[in-house]
């Protein structure tokens, strides 16, 4: 291995949002990986310092290519230069696309468990949370179309937010899946934003679908955010990028970028992401081989360790979304009393919607040693949990 996914760093007392905790205890709960980024992006940021003048930035016509030409080559799809808009980040740009594209009171449509913020985003500029529950059975979770046009058919219904890949239980969804969506949304005038910032996050050998490439209609009712943040560890770069084919859309995103202010890049924003995706490829195939013997990890562990707890199998991101039904509470009373007795603080399930709340979200992006500490944890918790109950 070329790469130092083993090598333990120590981020306390660098304000970090992650490991701003008491020095016994261990955060897995945040989508912030504790690994070195590519050398690669290093090489790159290091000689935009060297230079030493911090001025306004631009957008870059090598910017647009180093997208163009991951999408093309990593997940075969066509972008073209126009479609492109930088943000700071996917979450400024869903909230500004919210903002935008609804009126207060509208519902903004969610499939329920997922990733918090949407809930943010969408409550913050005054439209109401429309959850489609996805159905869960035998340990796994599909869409529920039915529900889902039922809420789409809606009168008050005008946007959708998509997780693709799927965050927190890490689906790929399916080609035919996202077909369906877009047929029940083009229905129902319905706009879909498509978050698809954990696409690069495969197990090796899996890749996503794009929502845009689906069909020509998926193409003109989507509005996707990129970025190539959570892939190679650079939230902290405020980078991403928002693509929309269709013209008219494109302008309501571009005014609304710009009039949030959103839509301008710090000195080392494009940097990073041009680093990235053009030379950090060899990186990633070797991060996700490391993910995903991590994912592996935790599934067996729990399997053989902490009898009716499981995690369910997932394909896409660093984040494990565990079932701890069995121990019958609320997963926030849950991790609350792990993190007390243990240390481990893991994210409860209950933030990513009602039916969240019989689990928690792991994140296992870290060293193996790490992660080993981790799960002791973890079951020395739950073994004390089912004691005082």
């Amino acid at each position: 291995m070329e790469y130092r996914f083993d090598e333990i760093i120590d981020r306390r007392g660098t304000d970090s949002l992650k490991w701003d905790v008491a020095p016994n205890e261990l955060p897995m709960w945040v989508a912030d990986m504790d690994f070195r980024t590519a050398p690669e992006i290093l090489d790159a940021l290091r000689e935009r310092l060297d230079q030493g003048v911090f001025g306004y930035t631009d957008v870059s016509d090598r910017w647009y290519e180093a997208y163009i030409r991951w999408w093309s080559d990593r997940h075969h799809v066509v972008f073209r230069k126009d479609w492109l808009l930088f943000c700071t980040g996917v979450v400024p740009a869903i909230s500004s696309i919210v903002r935008k594209l609804t009126t207060p009171n509208e519902n903004v449509v969610i499939q329920t468990p997922v990733y918090n913020i949407f809930f943010n985003s969408i409550l913050n500029n005054g439209c109401r949370v429309l959850e489609s529950p996805l159905k869960y059975q035998n340990g796994q979770y599909q869409m529920d179309f039915k529900d889902l046009e039922t809420k789409f058919s809606d009168p008050q219904t005008s946007l959708m937010i998509l997780c693709n890949p799927q965050n927190p239980a890490g689906m790929i969804w399916s080609r035919s899946d996202l077909e369906k969506v877009g047929k029940l949304a083009h229905k129902y005038h319905v706009t879909v934003v498509s978050d698809e910032i954990h696409c690069d996050l495969t197990a090796p050998g899996k890749d996503y679908v794009p929502f845009s490439s689906v069909s020509d209609l998926c193409k003109e009712i989507s509005i996707t955010c990129l970025a190539p943040t959570k892939t190679f560890n650079l939230a902290g770069l405020q980078t991403a990028a928002v693509c929309v084919p269709d013209a008219a859309l494109r302008h309501k995103v571009w005014r609304a970028l710009n009039t949030d202010e959103v839509a301008e890049p710090n000195v080392f924003a494009l940097t990073g992401a041009i680093a990235a995706f053009e030379k950090g490829g060899p990186w990633l195939d070797e991060l996700r081989e490391y993910l995903f013997r991590n994912r592996r990890m935790l599934e067996d562990y729990l399997a053989e360790e902490v009898p009716g707890v499981f995690a369910v199998h997932g394909d896409a991101t660093y984040l494990c979304w565990v079932d701890v039904s069995s121990l019958g509470a609320d997963s926030s009373e849950i991790a609350s009393f792990i993190r007390k007795h243990t240390g481990l603080f893991v994210s409860a399930g209950s933030a990513y919607g009602e039916c969240g709340k019989h689990f928690l979200r792991i994140n296992v992006a870290c060293p193996e040693a790490t992660l080993k500490d981790g799960l002791n944890r973890l079951k020395k918790g739950i073994e004390l949990f089912k004691k005082q109950k």
